[in-house]
């Protein structure tokens, strides 16, 4: 193992760091978890390129990455035990797909249950000020939740959340929960008895949704997931890969119902206004208008997504499971 140490600039509220911590844990990569508060923002700020966590800062190099996947891939060519991706290609390209899912529209219920009722408001906003500012006073503390609400709340626009798509974004939370409840019965991981990529991107946001009472309430309901939920905040190998043919089984209905009903319309769609330079739009999704503004990482990390599925053509076995799952043509549109 490389002796080299790294620095974790994040939050407990925020699900990439979250994300990047688990895997390092799992990883056991040698790193130090910073919580990135006022105190030390000014040198959180003379290392980032950009104003977000998760931050690593390799100490011995000197070297800053940003952006949680990137920070992942990096790490996964220097330390090569306990590799988080299946050598089955299938389920391999599966854990690629499921994590952008996670990323890209797990983020949405997460982000939504955080700032849209005043009990979750007020909840988040006091935790968070208690870990930005850790020595606030009580009138300081008041003072610091009032504004993180007055700075968050218009930011439910950023993942879509208004009057019009709320019962969009709350039902693909139920759903997902019950269809990963069924999933994760008798097993440990989403592919076995160790963590994927998917794993880390799905639980990052699940967790953050146990932070606020709404969400929080939800989740309890389902034990295989808050179980799951529990052992990714510090992953152990436990096993080996499962056969693909057994995680399909449990794993289609989940990604029809949310990744070819959700994800990928919400996706492309999400693309074509990229390329036509429009600042919102608008997709039918589960019967239900969803409108939002555009989103340009979306569109990169989409166009990344599919640049993995085209290295992975000629596999009949998982165009078979794509097609199955009504998530081939979406997956294969490259242009509008």
């Amino acid at each position: 193992m490389s002796k080299e140490t790294y620095v974790i600039y994040g939050s407990e509220y925020s699900p990439f760091s979250v994300k990047v911590r688990s895997y390092f844990r799992y990883k056991q990569i040698p790193h130090e978890w910073r919580p990135r508060t006022l105190k030390n923002m000014s040198e959180f700020q003379a290392l980032a390129k950009l104003p977000l966590v998760p931050l690593v800062h390799n100490i011995a190099t000197d070297e800053v990455l940003q952006d949680s996947t990137p920070i992942i891939e990096k790490m996964e060519e220097r330390f090569l035990d306990r590799r988080v991706l299946p050598a089955e290609p299938t389920l391999a390209f599966l854990s690629y797909l499921l994590e952008e899912y996670a990323d890209e529209w797990v983020n949405k219920p997460m982000f939504h249950y955080r700032w849209w009722r005043e009990v979750d408001q007020d909840h988040v906003a006091r935790g968070l000020a208690k870990t930005l500012n850790p020595y606030a006073n009580a009138k300081e503390l008041e003072a610091f939740c009032n504004q993180l609400k007055a700075r968050m709340v218009p930011r439910l626009s950023f993942v879509g959340s208004n009057e019009t798509t709320k019962d969009t974004i709350e039902q693909s939370l139920d759903d997902l929960l019950k269809l990963l409840e069924t999933h994760l019965n008798g097993r440990h991981y989403l592919f076995g008895g160790k963590p994927s990529l998917a794993d880390f991107g799905l639980f990052a946001q699940l967790y953050c949704c146990t932070q606020q009472p709404t969400s929080a309430a939800i989740v309890s309901n389902f034990a295989n997931v808050s179980a799951w939920i529990e052992r990714m905040l510090e992953p152990e190998e436990l096993g080996g890969w499962d056969d693909a043919e057994k995680v399909k089984l449990t794993l289609k209905p989940l990604v029809e119902s949310q990744i070819s009903q959700l994800f990928l319309p919400w996706s492309n769609a999400n693309a074509k206004a990229l390329k036509l330079e429009q600042d919102t739009f608008s997709v039918a999704l589960k019967g239900r208008l969803f409108k939002q503004d555009t989103v340009k990482y979306a569109g990169r990390s989409l166009a990344a997504l599919k640049s993995r599925f085209r290295f992975c053509e000629g596999n009949d076995e998982l165009e078979q499971f794509l097609l199955d799952t009504n998530s081939l043509q979406l997956l294969a549109i490259e242009d509008w």
